[in-house]
Order: C-alpha cells, then structure tokens, then sequence
C-alpha cells in the first residue's frame, strides 16, 4: 500500500544474500578526496525525491557525486534482491517499507550505522531499523494514510464534509449520500474510491483495532472493515475490485479526474497529485485532507489524535561498498534523515521522516495546497502505527493476506470463510515454521 506493494523475499532468497558475502573493497580512506556513491531509485522521470536529496546533499558536500540508478517500481525489491546477491547494487539503497527489512538485516545486506543514527536524535521512526541495539538503516519518510475528498463534489451532491469526526460507519454512509447525490446532479462520479491495494482495508483495520496482532494468526479484526467494502461495492458507491483491477484503475486518475469524492490514501499523494495538476494529468478543483475514518468515536474530532497507519521509508548501506566511500555514505544518510531534508522534501510535497511546524509550513505553502484548518490537522496529527511490524514471519503472512484481500473483494468467497482459511494458512504455513 502505496506506493506500489513489493513482491515477497522468500527465506531461500534471504540465505541466498548471505551466502552472497558482504565485503567492500579494500580502499585507503581519504575524507577530502573526490569520492562518488551510487543511489537507488525508481520512477526518476517522475519522482522527484531522489534528486533532491542528492543535489540538495552535494551542495553542501562539494567533494561527493551521488549518481542515481533506477528500478522499476512495482518489481523494486525482487531487482534489488538480485542485484545484491549478484554484488552489483548501488551503495545505498532504498528500504520501501517494513515488509522485507528483516530479509535484508538478518541477510546481511545491510552495514551496522549506528554511529549515522545516534546522532539524529529523536526519531520514532528510526526504532523499526534497529535490532539488537544496532540501526541498520535510517528512516527519511514517514507517510500516513488520511482521506482525500473533493470539496466541489461534496458541494454538487448537497453533503456535508468531513469534519474530523468521522467514524467508518460516517464515511460509509456519506459515500452512499454522495454517490446518490452526484446521480441526481448527472455526475458520474461515486462517492468514494478504494484501490486495490490491501492496506486500503487491512493496514486500517491493524492500526485501529483495540489488540489487532498481524502476527498472532487471528484476522477476525478484518471482518468489518470488508464487510463495509462490499457494501459500497454492491451499493455503487464506489467501483468493485474486479473493475479497478479489470479496466486497470490508478488512483490518481480516479481522484485526479474527479471520478469519485473521496479515496483514503498515503499522504505521498500530495505531491503526485500537484505534480498531475501542473501536467494536466489532474483537473484542477478545490480539495481538501481529512483525519482517516476512526474505528470509534473514541479517537475522533480535532481535540482527540487519529490514529492511522504507515511504514516509514529508510535507506541503508551497501555492506560491499567500498570503504573509501563508507564515510560518504553515512554522511548522506544523516543528510536524508536530517531537517534539511525534511524541508527540502516538505517543498516537493513529500512527507519527511520528522514532521515539524517548518515541515508543515514549507508544504502547505505550496501552490495548489489545501489552506483549511483540517487538512493541516490531518497532515500533522496522528498516531501513526506500522502497517508491517517487523518479524521474519511478516513477508509470509502478508502474502497470505494480500491473496485474501482478493478473494474477498472479488466475491470468490465471504468474509467468515475466506477469514478461517487465511488464519489456517498463516498459522500452519507461516508462523508454525
């Protein structure tokens, strides 16, 4: 969820990486001289983050070329998996969320940077690269998933919006609302969108379930977020799965072209959607960003702190990097992970690893940025809990889930069967092994 879902590292692969070796090039170290690090990277025509942070790293650090090497988005992390086994990874590579960390530290594929990590300060999200008191990579985004809505639409279909007080049931029903309402106005737009992805149901209902465990084996915490997804899809309030994944639906088509009211995604989607907007890609509309729907009304309104999910985005190091470049390398990674970064990231509409009050001014000083008091309190407060809590069972129980996300949305099988078969397949196949 999110950016697009990586493929799953098998345990085969992770003893593949460590039989792989993971020595550097015996080079004399001299911190003056000229020195160039590889970065990984994907999507680089149309993803500006990398660049940034390398030419904004390189401004200050004269004597160092960060040279980017692309990937392909939706197959990053099987490339990558080859490329280091092969030994012809980049020197610092992008870790995309939690899923495959463990895969990579314990392959060891990953250098110790503990000394680059001590020095950030307080970071929470720097506490899921750390294993045994040692950080092995460092987070330089932390996106949350809010809700995107259309405030035009709202306005033609005659429904209140968002307030920050939305429970799931409110946002159920006032997709049902809007839907009915854009007919009566001859829209063809439904009142909401759900990707595909399956954090899109599952990464909520994680986060907002009192005592939800992804790695106890037990998904009956996922019951009702589907049952309400089905219901929207049997309603029309929002295309069926096998629609989106039939005809190929993007998510920024479907907001950006105002075909549907709302869509909860990651806050990512800020700078996609403004970088559409200049392209023409993207209508131009008023919108806005809301606090996610809330499992109760314990955690909404903008006196309360929503609680959403997401899993920080890190980089680390290349272990076979050669050593003159070891130095380097840590000094980028401290630059990415840093508050000038963070505002020079903020400035492209991505969401840093630190969100502070000049992160959140520098984005919403953007043009095209919603100026309402609720987007900026959607954007800045949350309890934000990971979506992959990191375990070595974690790849293989989430394989297992995406397969379910499936057969649920796609009608295959109900929620109560489709649910026990999940919990037998993770529990025997995954957790027990």
């Amino acid at each position: 969820m999110k950016r697009a879902i990586p493929a799953v590292i098998g345990a085969a692969t992770a003893l593949t990486l460590v039989l792989a070796g993971c020595g550097g090039e015996d080079e004399p170290a001299d911190p003056n001289a000229p020195v160039t690090i590889s970065l990984a990277g994907w999507s680089l025509s149309s993803t500006p983050e990398f660049k940034t942070l390398a030419n904004g790293f390189m401004a200050t650090h004269p004597n160092v070329t960060v040279e980017l090497k692309e990937y392909d988005a939706a197959n990053y992390d099987t490339q990558m998996t080859a490329d280091l086994a092969a030994g012809t990874a980049p020197d610092v590579y992008v870790l995309k969320n939690l899923k495959n960390f463990y895969t990579y530290q314990s392959g060891g594929q990953l250098l110790d940077v503990s000394d680059t990590a001590k020095d950030l300060g307080s970071v929470p999200a720097l506490a899921p690269y750390q294993v045994d008191g040692k950080a092995y990579a460092v987070p330089y985004r932390q996106d949350s998933w809010v809700l995107f809505y259309n405030k035009e639409l709202f306005g033609k279909a005659k429904v209140a919006p968002p307030d920050g007080s939305w429970t799931w049931d409110d946002y159920t029903a006032a997709a049902k609302q809007l839907t009915t309402g854009l007919r009566a106005a001859g829209s063809k737009a439904t009142g909401a969108y759900q990707h595909i992805f399956q954090s899109t149901v599952q990464g909520f209902a994680l986060a907002q379930t009192p005592n939800a465990d992804l790695l106890s084996g037990d998904f009956g915490y996922l019951r009702p977020y589907y049952e309400r997804s089905l219901e929207l899809q049997a309603v029309g309030a929002q295309p069926t799965f096998g629609t989106a994944k039939t005809n190929k639906l993007t998510y920024q088509a479907q907001f950006g072209k105002q075909q549907a009211a709302m869509m909860p995604m990651g806050t990512w989607y800020v700078a996609a959607l403004l970088n559409q907007r200049k392209s023409g890609d993207a209508d131009r509309f008023e919108w806005g960003i809301a606090p996610a729907p809330q499992f109760d009304t314990s955690t909404t309104g903008t006196a309360a702190t929503p609680v959403t999910f997401g899993d920080p985005t890190g980089m680390g190091i290349n272990p076979r990097i050669g050593k003159s470049k070891v130095a380097a390398a840590k000094a980028f990674l401290g630059y990415v992970a840093g508050q000038d970064a963070g505002k020079a990231l903020a400035g492209i509409g991505i969401t840093p690893a630190q969100v502070t009050d000049a992160v959140t001014a520098a984005l919403f000083g953007l043009d095209g940025v919603p100026q309402d008091d609720l987007s900026k309190f959607a954007y800045a407060t949350h309890t934000i809990k990971p979506e992959n809590p990191v375990s070595k069972h974690t790849a293989g129980v989430q394989n297992v889930l995406d397969e379910t996300h499936s057969v649920i949305l796609s009608n295959s099988k109900g929620v109560e069967a489709a649910l026990n078969e999940a919990q037998n397949r993770a529990k025997n196949e995954v957790i027990k092994q």
